[in-house]
């Protein structure tokens, strides 16, 4: 949508209207950027003192900060949450593809529900199903007897392996593998000796994932991703990996197989789990977390030293090198003041 009345908009965001009802909108931006013809969003009160200076047309806030606004506004509980759900309304980003485009290539023991859009090049094999409105992007790849559900997009060039389940409504973005070999082995006297992965992958509904990630099937049973999970760009989900329904994964982040992690769990960017351990329901690994034990309780978890001057940090460094010798001495002191 590229523009809309102020008055519908916050009917459909059932926000309580302050001002001209009249005027459009034609976009969103942020508080410092904003002109007349755009709605911007003020989410902390701590900055309630740029909507003195903010030039938006109109103003997403709370009840507390109405009377520090000078613009027409629009009164909500959650001002953050209603900028999402403006944005899904006034988002005007295509489809990845419209139509079946004459250079897609669909097997004829391929399923396809009504409304299905394939972009050129795609490529759909056997036994496949795809249910009503599947959009598949330019370039993707469905291998045999996959099954997507209705409602789900797939941007350019993602490959999706054979036997893969992926539920419905789910968004994936460009260059994901989804349903690669784990990374199964065996040593014979130096020699690395493949093991065939067996298993498959099970997505649920509403999951989406980021560019260029990739979630390796199962070698026996099944690498799952819960209902409600959103994965960020760049992650490896190793094989038979479990994540519960509506955990957050940041980007880079690195899952070893056999890993199992709750639901409504946060894992920041580039932290990196150990895998054959679970972590419990709601915990919080922040950024850079190295996950090597299981997490048993709810809470937030960090690890890592965060970024110093480098002649500090030299400092911090050699200390931890001399720790075991550190540690000695002080047992050695501690006997000595027992003693006396």
């Amino acid at each position: 949508m590229s523009s809309i009345r102020l008055a519908d908009l916050a009917q459909q965001l059932d926000a309580q209207l302050h001002g001209d009802g009249d005027l459009v909108i034609t976009g969103i931006a942020s508080m410092h950027s904003a002109h007349s013809g755009q709605i911007t969003f003020l989410s902390n009160s701590r900055y309630r003192e740029q909507l003195a200076t903010c030039n938006a047309g109109a103003v997403v806030l709370t009840q507390a900060d109405l009377p520090f606004c000078h613009t027409p506004a629009l009164v909500v509980k959650n001002p953050y949450l209603t900028y999402a759900r403006m944005a899904q309304i006034m988002d005007t980003t295509p489809a990845p593809a419209q139509d079946i485009a004459p250079s897609a290539v669909v097997s004829p023991e391929a399923s396809l529900g009504q409304n299905v859009a394939l972009g050129a090049n795609a490529v759909i094999e056997s036994g496949v199903v795809l249910g009503d409105n599947v959009v598949i992007g330019a370039g993707c790849f469905i291998g045999k007897n996959t099954r997507i559900g209705a409602g789900t997009w797939l941007w350019a060039n993602v490959t999706v392996y054979h036997n893969i389940e992926i539920g419905q409504q789910c968004l994936i973005q460009s260059g994901t593998v989804i349903g690669a070999d784990g990374f199964g082995y065996a040593n014979d006297r130096g020699n690395w000796v493949k093991i065939p992965q067996l298993g498959t992958v099970q997505i649920g509904d509403r999951v989406e994932i980021g560019a260029c990630t990739t979630i390796d099937r199962g070698a026996l049973d099944n690498t799952i991703i819960g209902n409600g999970v959103i994965i960020d760009n760049q992650c490896q989900i190793a094989h038979n990996v479990v994540i519960g329904d509506n955990t957050a994964v940041a980007g880079g982040v690195i899952m070893a197989g056999s890993l199992k992690i709750g639901r409504y769990c946060q894992i920041g960017g580039a932290s990196v789990i150990n895998g054959h351990m679970e972590i419990c329901d709601k915990a919080v690994v922040t950024g850079m977390g190295m996950v090597m034990r299981p997490i048993t309780e709810p809470g937030v978890y960090s690890s890592g030293i965060p970024l110093q001057a480098n002649k500090t940090w030299r400092k911090t460094a050699a200390l931890v090198m001399n720790i075991d010798e550190i540690n000695k001495r002080l047992k050695a002191v501690e006997r000595k003041v027992g003693k006396d």
